[in-house]
């Protein structure tokens, strides 16, 4: 089974900037779709974003689309979410997974996002 760790989250102001990483245990990490999500208190986790196998195309969540960026290294098996022009709705704990649901990793703990107003 493979394992996920998300880390980078933080405290940071509206306007501010964070980056993700998501490093992924296992060969298979190469030949999945990788997304990330996130969950915030009250809510059911929602999909942010998600990229290629070979990291050429990329979707967003329109909530997201023209702040964040989602990129990947298949040598690292790391996949990253650069967050830009942070609002304070974007607070929520962070997850990395597979986009395609038959084919899970473990999910990790994930990372908190906080962003004060």
């Amino acid at each position: 089974q493979v394992h996920v760790v998300e880390s980078g989250g933080g405290l940071v102001q509206a306007g501010g900037s964070l980056r993700l990483s998501c490093a992924a245990s296992g060969r298979t990490f190469s030949r999945q779709d990788m997304g990330w999500y996130r969950q915030a208190p009250g809510k059911e986790r929602e999909f942010v974003a998600r990229v290629s196998r070979s990291g050429g195309t990329t979707v967003y969540a329109s909530s997201v689309k023209g702040r964040f960026a989602i990129s990947r290294d298949n040598a690292q098996n790391t996949v990253y979410l650069q967050m830009n022009s942070l609002k304070p709705e974007d607070t929520a704990i962070y997850y990395c997974n597979t986009i395609d649901i038959t084919s899970r990793f473990s999910w990790g703990q994930g990372t908190q996002v906080t962003v004060s107003s």
